[in-house]
């Protein structure tokens, strides 16, 4: 009835085409015998063509961190150094702190021509204790075409317990006998000599100088024992002034002091949260589907198209979520604090003062930092959150400013810290009191004191 090639073919809904009905109807509008309600719309595109896009919908999640999968070290990893500057004296360019948590601190902006110069603001902080480490060995780089290549490595003659430990899977099990031959060059004439051979190739062949230093886990109040091992790379002289300062530190412990400054933008390697397997709205943050979406909304609605016959690595899918290996860069430092200490037969805790708050306290809140507990060490102070839950090792590098990434030349980086007043409130809950002494003298004897009072009394009773 109708010409061959100009019906057609196929059901009703299912079309992509914008022709309503099935495809009898389709042929009879076709040929001009049937008259569709959409007739009179006037469009100026054609029937076939389709719409355009009017929204921008870029991807979502960057690809610059791919593959998105858990850390393969637990510690993070220094993957390039400051540039050294011979002008500088030899320092060290890392650290190896844990973080305790965060509170907060109230400061004057200094920043003059800005609205905020001469204001109070409150800002977040985070408190990352750093005991001092311990250097332990030495190691120097030759550089080749592929890259650095480790020349000699050399170790000090007393390694503590927990520095071994690193270096076994099961120290219980083991006969302990790590570094027991190593450590008789020290002792004898000939390893002496060698010893001497050894430093002196370094100073003539090796263009890079790293330190072996270990963390201190007997100061921490946590129930690892296992120390935290990592190279350290020593800038500042010639390779010769690099080499005497390495080797004139050795066993010897160098605080965090010695390396960072306050009022100074250092950079925080580590490894983030862990969140577990999580789906693609959370992993990506891509666009939830509507409500009556069939079998699941929070989907991606195409994963791709039909040939390739295959999903892309580059489509969001669902997957690992934290434990990722990140560097934060450009964290100010607010304050470099003072670990628990003795002076003059008194001991001082008196870290957490200001020249406008001379209340004698802690810098630990009330109560502990919540699933930290106490901090006791040298400890510091940046501006604002950084990665990691409570307790995670952080390694804490001087920024790259050899780099051009930036230089640091702007009013915020260059701005001089003087805090006013630091919180020690309790962490748990809706903290109100600073110290214990103001608890106290707020609310009165507690029943837990009055107790305690009357079994001290009872005990003295008893002795006498």
């Amino acid at each position: 009835m109708y010409p061959r090639s100009r019906v057609r073919r196929g059901g009703g809904g299912c079309s992509d085409t914008p022709w309503p009905g099935s495809g009898y109807q389709r042929a009879r509008v076709e040929t001009g015998l049937f008259h569709s309600p959409f007739a009179a719309i006037s469009s100026p595109r054609p029937l076939y063509s389709q719409s355009h896009r009017k929204f921008e919908a870029p991807r979502h999640g960057s690809m610059g961190f791919y593959p998105k999968k858990r850390a393969r070290r637990h510690r993070g990893r220094v993957k390039t150094f400051p540039k050294n500057d011979k002008n500088k004296p030899c320092h060290l360019t890392a650290f190896i702190g844990y973080k305790a948590g965060m509170t907060h601190i109230v400061r004057e902006a200094d920043r003059p021509g800005s609205k905020l110069n001469k204001k109070e603001i409150v800002e977040p902080v985070t408190i990352i204790e750093t005991p001092p480490m311990v250097i332990v060995g030495i190691v120097g780089y030759v550089e080749t075409p592929k890259g650095l290549r480790a020349f000699k490595t050399l170790f000090a003659e007393h390694l503590s317990e927990e520095c071994r430990r690193r270096f076994y899977k099961n120290w219980g099990a083991s006969k302990k006998k790590a570094f027991t031959k190593a450590s008789k060059k020290w002792s004898d004439e000939a390893g002496k000599k060698e010893i001497a051979r050894e430093l002196q190739k370094i100073k003539k062949y090796c263009s890079v100088v790293r330190v072996i230093a270990h963390t201190q886990m007997k100061l921490l109040r946590m129930r690892q024992k296992k120390a935290h091992l990592m190279e350290i790379q020593v800038n500042g002289g010639t390779v010769s002034d690099q080499v005497d300062w390495a080797r004139e530190k050795l066993e010897s412990q160098v605080p965090v002091g010695s390396v960072f400054a306050p009022d100074e933008m250092i950079d925080i390697i580590g490894v983030t949260k862990g969140r577990g397997f999580k789906g693609v709205t959370s992993r990506w943050h891509t666009k939830k589907l509507p409500r009556k979406t069939h079998k699941g909304l929070r989907k991606v609605a195409c994963i791709g198209a039909w040939h390739p016959s295959r999903v892309r690595f580059t489509v969001a899918r669902a997957g690992q979520k934290g434990y990722h290996h990140r560097t934060e860069i450009n964290k100010k430092i607010y304050r470099m604090g003072a670990g628990i200490h003795t002076k003059d037969g008194l001991v001082v805790k008196n870290n957490a003062s200001t020249d406008y708050d001379l209340t004698d306290k802690s810098i630990t809140p009330l109560g502990g930092f919540v699933r930290y507990g106490e901090v006791n060490n040298d400890f510091i102070m940046i501006k604002g959150c950084c990665i990691g839950p409570k307790k995670r090792v952080l390694t804490l590098r001087k920024v790259k400013l050899a780099t051009s990434l930036i230089t640091h030349t702007s009013r915020v980086a260059s701005e001089k810290i003087e805090l006013k007043w630091i919180d020690t409130s309790s962490k748990f809950g809706h903290g109100r009191f600073q110290t214990a002494a103001e608890k106290a003298a707020f609310l009165g004897p507690l029943k837990k004191d009055i107790l305690r009072r009357k079994e001290k009394e009872a005990a003295a009773a008893g002795k006498a």
